[in-house]
């Protein structure tokens, strides 16, 4: 079946994943007692896949997040170019958001639960296999525990040689948290200092700090927002980085929290639905690119045979808890 429903026998929270659409999760409903809060944003009808795959739930961003500048780069001697008939482009000419967001995953396996699905470049999207400078694998496993979400990552380099790779996870918060509350009701957390300086959405290689970052270290109401920002400076504490969406008036927020191999987090303020993003990122934006300017992009590279590993919760609550 194209749609998985997921179910917490304790509360009754809820999830959907649209396996066949890149293992989108678009629906997460936290019950907090007789309370639900529905926690993703999604276009109505996303699973008939007719609506942008990007603009809902939670888009999963692989082999690299973000843009690559003009759909080329260079690895290992070797120039690519990624054709637009095969991979998804915006408007500036840049090719955007990866190999597996639109595609069929398969699923390995599924409780009641959890589902765990994979998607392998060579496999599951091969045309695009010569567009990479070697095959990838991501495995995500999807689990609802109480009124908390998770997803636990793997990535595996199945080939022998070095694979270059990026992952973003591109959650779209609904905002309010509450059809009884407003968005100015609501505020925007996130423990970043430093912001990528960004020109026609490509990093320059300039990291901004002080007064010329948008913060949202402080909480800055929703409504005050206009976001499309890269920031790096990642703070965490004890490897855990954390993020909230706080609904004053409804006393309720939602809480996303990641292992601090994510050291970047994207902003962004949707201009066709009230939500924000708050995307963990392993790199910034152009990564392949930068990197080997003498940029440190994040750009990770998995030796043959090794695997990665990796974990985001979104969690509902109380305001305090």
């Amino acid at each position: 079946m194209p749609t998985v429903a997921l179910n917490d026998p304790l509360t009754g929270s809820t999830a959907k994943i649209a396996t066949h659409l890149g293992f989108n999760c678009f629906e997460f409903i936290g019950q907090l007692g007789d309370e639900s809060v529905s926690v993703i944003h999604a276009a109505d009808d996303f699973a008939s896949g007719e609506h942008p795959l990007s603009h809902s739930g939670i888009p999963l961003l692989f082999p690299f997040p973000n843009r690559i500048r003009g759909g080329r780069y260079s690895w290992d001697g070797k120039d690519y170019e990624l054709p637009e008939s095969l991979v998804g482009y915006e408007g500036d000419g840049n090719a955007i958001h990866g190999f597996c967001l639109d595609r069929p995953w398969r699923v390995l396996s599924q409780t009641d639960s959890s589902v765990t699905g994979i998607f392998r470049i060579c496999k599951d999207a091969p045309e695009r296999l010569p567009l990479w400078p070697t095959d990838g694998e991501i495995e995500v496993c999807y689990s609802l525990n109480d009124a908390c979400l998770r997803a636990d990552i793997t990535v595996r380099n199945p080939t022998d040689v070095p694979l270059p790779w990026g992952l973003g996870n591109h959650s779209y918060f609904r905002i309010p948290l509450s059809t009884d509350s407003a968005p100015g009701d609501c505020t925007v957390h996130a423990p970043v200092n430093k912001q990528w300086e960004l020109v026609g959405c490509l990093p320059t290689g300039r990291i901004l700090h002080g007064n010329k970052v948008v913060s949202l270290n402080g909480g800055p109401a929703f409504d005050t927002l206009n976001l499309d920002d890269v920031y790096t400076g990642v703070e965490s504490v004890d490897g855990v980085v954390e993020c909230r969406i706080v609904d004053a008036h409804a006393g309720t927020q939602v809480v996303q929290r990641c292992d601090d191999s994510f050291r970047e987090i994207v902003a962004f303020t949707p201009p066709w639905t009230s939500a924000v993003c708050l995307e963990p990122y392993t790199c910034t934006t152009d990564a392949i690119n930068l990197q080997q300017q003498g940029v440190d992009a994040g750009l990770k590279v998995l030796p043959p045979g090794h695997v990665w590993t990796g974990w985001i919760e979104i969690a509902v609550g109380k305001m305090g808890c």
